[in-house]
């Protein structure tokens, strides 16, 4: 039985993850609000919230029926904010010296890339590893506000990065591209709204990086081609034509993400493919996903829309895939890792 944590940047969470059953509990407190008004995460704002909210999450997690069973603490251990990422580690620090219990760091790309096959294991826990094994190696495609990311699975378990991004993450280039269109943040899901009704082809915005023999993601000239086509436009034209704008940049920022994705399938054989992080949500980007599994005749995972997003659920799930692997030496502390890869191993287990 697990108990998860998570505050790598703006969403505080708290999971509990029963091997026989899948995620019994899962509480999540969003700041998005607060930080919508400026435009962006301010970590010390941040990091204010993961204090004032982790108490009256865990007292949820303690009003259930499960918490006496608990016998593993997980805890996001990077990349993220630093700041956030110590908060997280403090409180399940704390938690593990007053329970007697391991705490274990984990990954949060690693989690990410995990993520699609949460609703698999709760279909049929009992059949969950002979499925799983089933479906790797796996190809996924992690896109968030912070990373873009193509990684492998392979058969023993192990995250291996293909790709990422040279500069903006595809998550950033919308939000950079609400900004610069007004549209307030998070951008993501403001600019899906927006080019709903919209004409994809009405401007042509560029696709970087688009050479068959190079899979790295490049973003920052979608966002400056915007830019300069807004200083061609009058604020009138830029409002009647915000739909056609909208759904034009959205449909440049998926054509980069299928593209590379299609070239890593073709370039080996794989079992499944998969696609998680907050972008993950993005209509448009599933949809294209879906069509590519199908061509491909693989099997396509989509993490759930609630396990998309910052999520201790996920944390939990990776920590109980790792179970096996991580190394157990004792008297190891655990440290935050604010710029930890995805394909770093599973963390040490500090022993309280």
């Amino acid at each position: 039985m697990i108990l998860a944590l998570e505050s790598s940047c703006d969403e505080t969470a708290v999971a509990l993850f029963d091997p026989q059953r899948g995620l019994v509990g899962e509480w999540v407190h969003t700041q998005m609000a607060l930080h919508e008004k400026h435009g962006g995460v301010v970590p010390d704002l941040a990091t204010r919230e993961h204090l004032r909210n982790f108490p009256a999450l865990l007292a949820h997690a303690r009003d259930h029926e499960v918490w006496s069973q608990i016998n593993t603490i997980a805890v996001t251990q990077g990349p993220g904010l630093a700041a956030c990422l110590a908060i997280g580690l403090a409180s399940a620090k704390a938690l593990s010296v007053g329970m007697s219990l391991p705490v274990w760091g984990v990954n949060h790309l690693r989690a990410h890339a995990f993520s699609p096959f949460i609703s698999l294991h709760a279909a049929a826990p009992a059949e969950f590893e002979a499925k799983l094994s089933s479906l790797l190696p796996h190809l996924g495609l992690i896109v968030s506000g912070g990373n873009t990311l193509l990684v492998e699975i392979t058969k023993e378990r192990r995250v291996r990065v293909i790709s990422s991004t040279r500069d903006d993450a595809a998550g950033e280039a919308l939000d950079k591209g609400a900004k610069l269109l007004g549209l307030g943040y998070p951008g993501g899901p403001l600019v899906e709204k927006t080019a709903r009704g919209g004409d994809a082809t009405a401007f042509d915005f560029p696709r970087g990086l688009g050479r068959r023999d190079n899979l790295e993601f490049s973003f920052s000239g979608l966002k400056t081609s915007l830019r300069y086509q807004l200083e061609k436009l009058s604020v009138e034209e830029v409002q009647a034509r915000l739909a056609d704008l909208c759904a034009s940049y959205q449909q440049a920022v998926v054509d980069v993400l299928l593209r590379k994705l299609e070239l890593a399938c073709e370039a080996r054989s794989y079992a499944s493919i998969g696609l998680s992080g907050g972008v993950a949500n993005n209509t448009l980007l599933r949809q294209r996903v879906a069509g590519l599994g199908k061509a491909c005749r693989l099997p396509v995972l989509v993490a759930e829309p609630k396990h998309t997003g910052d999520n201790a659920g996920m944390i939990a799930f990776a920590a109980w895939i790792d179970r096996h692997g991580v190394d157990r030496r004792s008297g190891v502390g655990l440290n935050i890792e604010p710029n930890a890869l995805a394909d770093a191993e599973p963390s040490d287990v500090s022993q309280a």
